[in-house]
């Protein structure tokens, strides 16, 4: 029996493959996409007809906060949410789960499979933490899902960058790549977080701050973790939050960061956070920066980002920057956790209310316009909000809308503090986004970032991961109903229901190392660690159907 799938005369948009609201067929075969049969004698076991709607890869959220401590954390610290947000309840094809700014795994992957999404990143887990998020992930259905470890204030590495070994940083960087089974390194407020730790509301203030007791700065971990990322050939080299998120002023520290990477590949993330001018944490001077950092940005390919976007209304910050989690519970008196991870990372979560009237959250909200109207090249921006920080991913249809709707951002501008129309560039551009920019900054873009060349197009060989819109001129209507999701091949979502929920796959990297270099890194973490090092790596048989990554390594 036929195992072909045909989806029929769709709109397609895969600018992965310069397609761009063509009319053509899509054939998929045990899970994959393949070309037209070359017999007109073959029969698909079942067509799809896609006449008059839209076709796309399955979306790709890059950044996200799913799994993990914090996100548990955060799960604890927000019952009011449970109790008040809708609820998902077990029905034939789906468990039971909760919502809110922090959802339940079986809701967070049923959700964003009812978005269209397929496949999506976790961007801050401590590598002590890897085997339960590698179990809470096979807890959460429909997406293929990663994560990137925690770098940044990792003590090993520090005293690696601090003694100017780069061979012995490379080397601990691909072991533990290889040991929590992770895809990209992360730096979250590189020695920022570690300061905290030692001193109270302790903090580094720019890149040239020595951090305490390792005698380096947060410039020559950035500087180094890029490097050695890239000289490993990582799919995804580094990912990072930089120091000073959310501090007026701080788009200098962001441009320092983005210098640096010295010309090496490197990802900054939530840019929106991190793009502020003004100073002393005073309202009246606080103030869009994004057009000297875009401008950087444009003209450095080296470079990509995700937007971090905030959107109105109540959600959960959850941070592995944990000065930051104490400064929004003694801006908004609200309840906090803080969390430290011995020798790695910390953590910091606070509630948290984004009010249009706010000038401070007004602007915030135009930054991310800012970014997404005056990025050159949509290949090097990426849809997000940060999940849950700016907003939950249940924003993403109405972000869409405001990037393809001029006259939407104004009648939302309209509502804000009257100071954001002066503050900010997006109420004087026109710009409005098409089709084929929303595929790429949603789907062909993070692909291409990540290295997943199966993923975010729909050209032979690709994973068949495929999304089918109805058209509507209210494209967040269009965007927050898929008509049909395929994921792997399967049929997850049809006539707007889901109908069956994969478990996904889990994507990690496996980069070459010394293995004498695991004599060294053991003796450290039995004299340092809590956990013995036999049991800290794991194995690759304790993932659900991995796929391991390719890397090219330069050296």
């Amino acid at each position: 029996m036929s195992s072909l799938i045909k989806i029929a005369g769709g709109e397609v948009y895969d600018p992965a493959n310069n397609i761009d609201g063509e009319v053509r067929d899509i054939w998929i075969e045990n899970g994959k996409i393949v070309a037209a049969p070359s017999d007109p004698e073959v029969r698909p076991a079942r067509v799809i007809d896609a006449t008059g709607l839209v076709v796309m890869p399955g979306g790709i959220d890059m950044h996200c906060h799913i799994a993990g401590p914090k996100v548990n954390m955060a799960r604890k610290m927000r019952p009011e949410q449970k109790r008040s947000d809708q609820k998902i309840y077990r029905t034939a094809n789906t468990h039971s789960g909760t919502m809110g700014s922090a959802p339940s795994t079986f809701a967070t992957g049923y959700t964003y499979a009812g978005l269209g999404y397929t496949t999506a990143f976790d961007a801050a887990i401590p590598p002590l933490a890897a085997r339960h998020v590698h179990e809470e992930f096979e807890d959460t259905p429909c997406l293929d899902k990663g994560f990137y470890v925690l770098l940044g204030n990792n003590h090993f590495a520090m005293e690696s960058i601090k003694n100017g070994d780069s061979v012995r940083l490379r080397d601990f960087i691909a072991w533990l790549m290889s040991a929590a089974k992770a895809f990209a390194p992360k730096l979250v407020n590189p020695g920022g977080v570690e300061v905290w730790k030692q001193q109270q509301a302790g903090n580094v203030s720019g890149l040239d701050e020595p951090v305490d007791h390792f005698d380096v700065t947060p410039r020559q971990i950035i500087s180094g973790v890029t490097r050695a990322g890239n000289e490993l050939g990582l799919p995804h080299p580094v990912h990072i939050h930089c120091n000073n998120l959310g501090m007026p002023g701080n788009w200098q520290t962001t441009l320092e960061t983005m210098k640096a990477l010295d010309g090496h590949r490197g990802h900054l993330t939530h840019i929106q956070f991190h793009s502020y001018g003004g100073g002393d944490a005073d309202e009246n001077t606080f103030n869009s920066k994004v057009a000297p950092l875009v401008e950087y940005l444009n003209d450095h390919d080296n470079i990509t980002i995700d937007v971090g976007q905030v959107m109105f209304g109540e959600t959960t910050s959850m941070t592995g920057d944990g000065p930051l989690g104490y400064y929004l519970a003694n801006l908004y008196g609200s309840k906090w956790y803080s969390g430290d991870t011995e020798m790695e990372s910390g953590c910091g979560i606070a509630p948290i209310k984004y009010r249009n009237k706010s000038l401070v959250h007004g602007l915030q909200w135009g930054i991310g316009l800012d970014w997404y109207l005056m990025v050159k090249d949509p290949w090097r921006v990426v849809m997000s909000t940060d999940h849950p920080n700016g907003a939950s991913f249940r924003a993403y249809p109405q972000i869409v809308r405001l990037l393809m709707d001029r006259t939407y951002r104004q009648d939302i501008l309209k509502t804000c503090h009257p100071a954001v129309r002066e503050r900010c560039s997006f109420p004087d551009i026109d710009r409005e986004y098409t089709l084929g920019e929303i595929a790429v900054i949603t789907r062909a873009g993070p692909a291409r970032i990540l290295g997943l060349t199966n993923k975010g197009h729909l050209g032979v060989g690709a994973d068949a991961d495929i999304t089918i819109y109805t058209p509507h001129e209210n494209k967040e209507i269009m965007f927050e109903m898929p008509r049909i999701v395929i994921k792997g091949g399967e049929l997850v979502v049809e006539d707007t229901e889901l109908r069956y929920a994969p478990e996904g796959r889990t994507l990690h990297v496996n980069p070459g190392y010394d293995v004498g270099r695991e004599g060294e890194i053991g003796e450290w973490f039995e004299k340092f660690y809590s956990v013995r090092f036999r049991n800290y790596p794991v194995s690759r048989d304790y993932l659900h159907d991995p796929v391991e990554v390719d890397c090219r390594s330069d050296t």
